[in-house]
């Protein structure tokens, strides 16, 4: 068992004409996603990889019953989309997009917690539980970062995902499901509430988290593990140790602000709590080792 998508999860793909659209629906075709519909308007009747593409999510939802939705969309149209997706009633929505307006990410996440939906995303690659189905841009066909494992993920990054991964597969484990809720300030779905579904999932033993300096996400875990909410064994790898207070780097939410947010403070938080932070990515497996002795 996976969490968000597992092999049986009907798919829909909005943008799935596109350039970008096309190639990745492909991919997640050929790892095993089931990918029942593609919507662009105007588009209605032509096929993509033997998809049927349709002008609206409502005609697709009418037509094949999709569980999911996965957005190839420019990050101004982003918002739009996903009401869309909403709207009809899908309430398991990844968006890759970088740049989203600040103010339309706040109105997704407002949208996506009224509704009792997950949005993954912004700025993200989506989610995938490698050897069941994938909703991103992975590079799944690499064996030594995406091997089928019982270890969940989460991250906040994308690069840096695949290099923790990579320990991950060399500490002797592997992937049950790996989640990238994005880099930017205003998540659709944040870690702790990615938790319930991973602490539920028989075949997830432990799960590592990929953070970054600024906001509070990793201390939210903290809290998760201290009130007993979550109880299997955490590691972390928190980028941006040597970073300035107060200056972003990279990512639009890797900022510290108002005394919180470091490093050292998401690094206490999470030992203090019971969990495991690794100084370098390499440790990571030797951690987890620790973790499930």
């Amino acid at each position: 068992m996976s969490i968000f998508v597992q092999k049986n999860t009907r798919i829909l793909v909005q943008g799935i004409t596109g350039k970008e659209g096309s190639f990745w629906t492909n991919h997640m075709i050929e790892m095993g996603a089931r990918v029942v519909a593609g919507v662009t308007p105007g588009k209605e009747g032509e096929q993509i990889h033997g998809v049927p593409v349709y002008h609206t999510v409502k005609r697709a939802c009418a037509a094949v019953r999709p569980d999911a939705a996965m957005l190839f969309v420019p990050a101004r149209f982003t918002k739009d989309a996903v009401f869309e997706a909403l709207d009809a009633g899908i309430r398991r929505i990844v968006t890759i997009a970088d740049g989203i307006p600040l103010h339309d990410q706040v109105a997704i996440r407002a949208a996506a917690v009224a509704a009792g939906a997950q949005v993954v995303g912004g700025n993200t690659s989506g989610v995938i539980s490698p050897g069941v189905s994938m909703m991103g841009i992975f590079p799944y066909w690499i064996d030594r970062v995406y091997k089928p494992g019982r270890i969940g993920v989460m991250t906040r990054s994308g690069s840096l995902t695949n290099e923790v991964t990579s320990m991950i597969v060399r500490g002797g484990y592997g992937v049950s499901t790996l989640i990238g809720v994005g880099g930017d300030p205003v998540p659709g779905t944040r870690f702790a509430e990615f938790l319930p579904e991973y602490e539920r999932d028989p075949d997830t033993d432990a799960v590592v988290i990929v953070g970054e300096l600024g906001g509070t996400m990793e201390e939210e875990v903290a809290q998760a593990i201290a009130d007993k909410r979550f109880t299997k064994p955490m590691v972390a790898f928190i980028a941006g140790r040597t970073a300035p207070a107060g200056k972003k780097m990279g990512h639009a939410g890797a900022i510290v602000t108002g005394g919180t947010g470091s490093v050292a403070d998401k690094t206490s938080a999470l030992t203090e709590a019971g969990g495991y932070v690794a100084m370098r990515p390499r440790l990571v497996g030797e951690l987890l080792r620790e973790a499930l002795a």
